[in-house]
């Protein structure tokens, strides 16, 4: 309903009065029962939440589905794993064996050189006129000797006819022979002063990968056969290279006693690097130090590792492993299966009601993408393998039955191609290789 107000003037009898006129004006019969409507909803509304308590009713939660396998069983062969470093076989410091100024660089920092490759030059001036005055000196020599020996022989006539003294005769004799320890020693000079001048040509006393040069031609360097002289570069070879790494007393006490059992031959071991996912590179153990380090209870051992293409640089980690060859039964699940908290290594199980059940267990390696499990779980235990972040306490489980698959990792070839180590045991399956 809506209202009008109208003010008007009436002057009949000479005054002014204002009247108020009303009308009432009714709304259309649609309008009217929309808003009826809308009352009765509110009033039901109102008598609703005050009959329940304003609580929603809940809604059934969807059960959590899961994939369920059982282990794969697969007969592994024994490995023993450890962590290493690479190590060229060889390194030398370039120094000279003699002091001047560097006169030429006859290689690029970071090339291959061979034995005997000419590397550096040092100004030979100083000493080429060096061996010129000892060679002098030795025909001075040779001149003296010669002259000494002829008087001797005169005097040697003389004194058969009496005509020299014996004395005289002796000291001629002396003469003669002080002459001849003359030619030896300034052949001696000669000798090393031809040495030195030869050692103004700095080769190389081994090939493999030089470094970078230290100094820069027209300096002065200071030889000698100290660890004063000065250091122009250095050379690694690493063809082959080492491998270098650590190995616990528990894993050298079953080394041992394999070789006692009857293990014979190098030890053959396969090498991993940190961006492979297979062990690409082979070689052998070829050195064990003589004794444990009372620190660390490790002893240092070492394998060659042949690097004909240069791949491998010295300072590079890897994880090498080595066949104990001994096959055994084995459980495997997917790595993602396997779950930490505070008490350790768990899986999680159906148990007979369907209900999640962790377990723990002992872990090995990775073997074809499956991890080991030494100890713990049951062979045919219901291990969930996916769909751990969809479970939740009280929530129904959903088990979607599955079989593990086995991933094999392939073995990139070697031609398309780390705080102290520490050593572990592994194993590997035996029908992969």
């Amino acid at each position: 309903m809506t209202f009008q107000a109208k003010t008007f003037n009436e002057a009949g009898d000479g005054t002014s009065r204002e009247t108020l006129i009303v009308r009432a004006r009714r709304w259309p019969p649609a309008t009217r029962a929309a808003a009826a409507l809308v009352a009765v909803l509110a009033v039901a509304a109102i008598a609703y939440l005050f009959v329940t308590g304003g609580k929603q009713p809940a809604q059934a939660m969807p059960a959590a589905e899961v994939a369920v396998a059982t282990p794969l069983q697969r007969t592994i062969v024994e490995y023993d794993e450890y962590t290493g470093r690479f190590e060229p076989s060889r390194s030398v410091e370039i120094r000279p064996r003699v002091s001047g100024q560097l006169q030429a660089v006859h290689f690029r920092d970071g090339d291959y050189v061979r034995p005997g490759q000419l590397l550096f030059t040092i100004d030979q001036r100083p000493f080429q006129a060096e061996l010129s005055e000892a060679q002098a000196r030795l025909n001075a020599a040779r001149t003296a000797a010669s002259l000494a020996n002829i008087q001797l022989r005169r005097a040697e006539q003389l004194l058969a006819k009496g005509f020299v003294s014996r004395d005289d005769y002796d000291s001629l004799q002396a003469t003669a022979r002080s002459a001849g320890s003359g030619i030896a020693a300034a052949e001696a000079v000669v000798r090393q002063r031809a040495l030195d001048l030869e050692f103004t040509r700095v080769r190389a006393p081994i090939g493999g990968k030089v470094s970078d040069r230290r100094i820069d031609a027209g300096s002065l360097v200071t030889g000698g056969n100290s660890g004063t002289a000065t250091v122009l570069t250095t050379i690694n070879a690493i063809d082959p290279v080492y491998f270098t790494f650590d190995v616990s007393e528990s894993l050298q006490l079953k080394r041992q006693r394999d070789r006692a059992a009857g293990a014979t031959g190098p030890q053959e071991v396969e090498i991993r690097l940190q961006d492979e996912p297979g062990y690409s590179w082979r070689g052998r153990v070829d050195f064990t130090d003589n004794g444990l380090d009372p620190n660390s209870g490790t002893i240092r051992a070492r394998a060659v590792i042949p690097n004909r293409d240069a791949f491998l640089t010295p300072g590079m980690f890897g994880s090498m492993r080595s066949s104990s060859g001994r096959p055994v039964a084995a459980l495997l699940v997917p790595d993602s299966a396997v779950l930490t908290d505070q008490a350790g290594k768990m899986v999680m199980t159906l148990d007979a009601k369907g209900q999640p059940l962790p377990v723990p267990v002992t872990v090995g390696p990775v073997v074809d993408g499956l991890r080991v499990i030494k100890s713990g779980l049951a062979p045919n235990a219901r291990v969930i393998i996916r769909g751990h972040q969809r479970m939740m306490p009280g929530l129904p489980i959903q088990a979607k039955l599955t079989r593990i698959v086995p991933e094999p990792v392939k073995t990139p070839s070697v031609a398309a191609t780390a705080q102290p180590a520490s050593s572990a045991s592994f194993a590997s399956s035996s029908s992969s290789r």
